[in-house]
C-alpha cells in the first residue's frame, strides 16, 4: 500500500469525523418541521458550527477523491471508515469522557478489522467492466436500497428513523465514491471536456446533495451515536460492492482470504457499532442553548 494513498485516505477520515461532530451539533437544534426538507439545508446554512463543519467534509471528501484516484475503491474505503475514531476523538474532548474498556475494544475491532480486510484481500485494480446492464444494476441497487430505507423512515418517524437515513445516505456516499473515480478516470483519460460530457461528475453533485439532506435529517433527529455508525458502516460496503461490481477492482478469492475478509468486515462493522455506542458519544443535544438563527423559523 502507497504511503501517500494511506495518508491521503486518513487525513480524509480526520475531516470527515470531526466534520460529523460539528454539523450534528448543529443540525439537533433545527426545527422539526424542516425533517427531510431542503429548508433544513437553508436554515444549518445561518450556523456557523454547521458551515465549519461542511467545510471540514468539502476537505475530507477533496483528500479522498484524491486518494480514489492513486487507489482502489475496495482500498480507500475501509480507511475512510475509520473517520468514527477522530469523530470520538472530538467527543470525548467535548464530554470530557474516558476511553475505558469498551472505547478499546472498538477501536482495536475497527483498526484490526480494516487491516485484516486489506492484508487478506490485497485490493487491486483491474480492468473496467464494459457491460453497461452490469454498471447500472449495481446503481440501481444500491439507489433502491436507498430509496427504500427513506421512504419507510419519512412514512414511519420512529426511533429506528435516524438510523435508517444514516445507512441510506452512507450508501449514497459510496456509489457516489465509485462516481468520482470513474470522473477521475474520464479527466485523466480526455480532459474537461471528457468530464464535462458524460453524467458520472453530474451523478457526484446529485448523490451528494441527497446524502447530505439524508445525513442532516438523520442528525436532526437522533443523537450521534444512533446515526453516525450506521453511516460509516455503510459506506464502505456499499464502495466495495461498486468497486468489485463495475470498476474492476480484484481481492483475492481463495477461502482462506475471503474467510479473513469477511472476519475483517464484520471487526469493522462490530467495531463501529461499539465506539458508537460510547458514553463519549453525545446522546442529545449538544450545548445548552439554542442557535438563535433556528430559533426564530
Amino acid at each position: 500500500m502507497s504511503v501517500l494513498i494511506l495518508a491521503l485516505a486518513v487525513s480524509a477520515a480526520c475531516c470527515l469525523g470531526f466534520g460529523f461532530v460539528l454539523q450534528q451539533a448543529a443540525a439537533s437544534h433545527a426545527p422539526k418541521s424542516d425533517y427531510l426538507s431542503f429548508r433544513l439545508l437553508l436554515d444549518l446554512m445561518k450556523v456557523r458550527s454547521w458551515l465549519a463543519g461542511i467545510g471540514l467534509m468539502v476537505c475530507g471528501m477533496v483528500l479522498g477523491a484524491l486518494a480514489l484516484g492513486k487507489g482502489e475503491l475496495s482500498l480507500v474505503e475501509p480507511l475512510l471508515a475509520t473517520n468514527l475514531l477522530f469523530a470520538l476523538a472530538l467527543s470525548r474532548y467535548r464530554t470530557g469522557q474516558r476511553l475505558g474498556g469498551q472505547g478499546w475494544a472498538g477501536l482495536c475491532l475497527l483498526a484490526g478489522g480494516v487491516t485484516a480486510f486489506l492484508v487478506a484481500g490485497e485490493p487491486r485494480g483491474g480492468e473496467a467492466v464494459t457491460d453497461p446492464l452490469r454498471h447500472w444494476l449495481v446503481i440501481g441497487v444500491v439507489v433502491g436500497a436507498a430509496l427504500l430505507l427513506t421512504t419507510f423512515a419519512k412514512r414511519h418517524r420512529s426511533g429506528a428513523a435516524p438510523a435508517l437515513l444514516a445507512v441510506a445516505a452512507g450508501l449514497l456516499y459510496g456509489l457516489q465514491d465509485a462516481l468520482t473515480r470513474l470522473t477521475g478516470q474520464r479527466f485523466s483519460e480526455g480532459g474537461l471536456m471528457a468530464v464535462l460530457t458524460s453524467w458520472q461528475p453530474y451523478g457526484v453533485v446529485v448523490l451528494g446533495v441527497t446524502g447530505l439532506l439524508l445525513v442532516q435529517s438523520a442528525f436532526e433527529t437522533g443523537p450521534l451515536r444512533v446515526s453516525l455508525p450506521p453511516l460509516t458502516a455503510a459506506q464502505p460496503l456499499a464502495g466495495i460492492a461498486c468497486g468489485v461490481g463495475f470498476l474492476g477492482d480484484r481481492l483475492r478469492t481463495d477461502v482462506v482470504a475471503l474467510t479473513w475478509q469477511a472476519s475483517g468486515l464484520a471487526a469493522v462493522v462490530v467495531g463501529i457499532v461499539l465506539l458508537g455506542l460510547h458514553p463519549a458519544m453525545p446522546q442529545g443535544r449538544v450545548g445548552h442553548h439554542r442557535h438563535k438563527s433556528l430559533q426564530s423559523n
